[in-house]
């Protein structure tokens, strides 16, 4: 009982720090200034941690020295991303398998920009429910958030790595409670985001085991996404909001503490009782927007879209391949 207390104190402060309920919460960001080019970039979820560089890009004046008066949005991505493929704004943060649903029904939208290297959703379990490989999901009950998104995605792509589907599995619709129902044994291994219910359950003394979709198939996670309008007509401003991401990424890789800070400073309820668990998460997200050797930071490659199409396609959230080349472009990365 003592340590289900502990985590549910944690989980509260993860519901502050991580954004679990996607809350709608006003835009915010620098002075507007009449020698730069305002822009509002649409985040999923809350305020947060997990959005470091962008508080860092904004703090050390990386966008304003692109040009650009950079402002936060945050909302639901599925919302974010209509208004990105139908015009009304210009930027948004989405994943991989978003855009390959956004182009299936004809939003024309474009992936310029990756920020996550690796898939950030996994599935785990408590380690002493030896669940260590794809396989080892066969015939567990397994939690999950609901059958949609990025989760989903995540999931099925990982029980397909063993030749598995659904229905080799119990799926169990679970809400944002993944760590709980972990640590009271309502399901034996769930659906969750690496820095999320693993975080939670290993700063409460509990070993855990996760299963990474990225050791199976690679399939672009996070990163900036804009539409063919844009594109096509302020390519200089696209440009210049990549040249300015990947500076924020690098400081903050680079900076951590110092980034940490310029995180805190943004969402201050991440601080004070709050700054252990912040911290932890943090640091957990780092390692998945660290490039891979030998690439730029930004870069994203096609094999790895034509693997996301393909499956989106195989398990039925789209009902048509879209061609990788609809998909991204790498032409405003730095470094190309």
């Amino acid at each position: 009982m003592r340590l289900a207390g502990k985590v549910a104190g944690l989980l509260v402060m993860l519901a502050m720090v991580a954004g679990c309920t996607g809350l709608p919460v006003p835009a915010t960001g620098g002075e507007n200034s009449g020698e730069l080019t305002p822009v509002e970039l649409g985040l999923g979820f809350i305020p947060n941690v997990q959005f470091a560089p962008f508080y860092v890009g904004i703090e050390q004046g990386f966008f304003r020295e692109e040009g650009i008066d950079l402002s936060l949005s945050y909302g639901y991505e599925n919302d974010y991303l209509k208004l990105v493929g139908v015009g009304e704004t210009q930027f948004m943060v989405g994943s991989g398998d978003q855009v390959v649903l956004g182009r299936a029904q004809g939003l024309p939208v474009t992936y310029v920009f990756n920020w996550y290297t690796r898939f950030p959703v996994v599935v785990f379990a408590k380690a002493d429910r030896a669940i260590t490989t794809p396989a080892d999901l066969a015939g567990k009950k397994i939690g999950i958030p609901g059958a949609f998104g990025a989760s989903y995605v995540a999931l099925r792509g990982i029980l397909e790595a063993a030749g598995l589907d659904e229905q080799a599995i119990q799926l169990e619709s679970i809400g944002f409670t993944q760590a709980a129902a972990v640590l009271e044994d309502k399901v034996e291994a769930a659906v969750d985001y690496a820095v999320n219910g693993p975080v939670v359950l290993s700063m409460a003394g509990t070993a855990v085991s996760v299963i990474g979709l990225d050791d199976y198939l690679v399939v672009p996670a996070n990163g900036l996404v804009t539409n063919e309008r844009t594109i096509a007509e302020q390519p200089q401003l696209v440009a210049a909001m990549a040249r300015a991401l990947q500076r924020s990424i690098a400081f903050t890789l680079a900076n951590p503490d110092e980034a940490f800070a310029n995180a805190l400073a943004a969402v201050p309820e991440a601080g004070g009782e709050n700054e252990a668990t912040s911290r932890a998460v943090f640091d957990a997200s780092l390692p998945y927007w660290t490039p891979q050797p030998g690439k730029p930071i930004g870069e994203s490659a096609a094999v790895d879209w034509q693997a996301a199409a393909e499956l989106m396609e195989r398990i039925g959230l789209v009902d048509r391949l879209v061609p990788a080349e609809e998909l991204f472009t790498n032409q405003f990365v730095p470094g190309e």
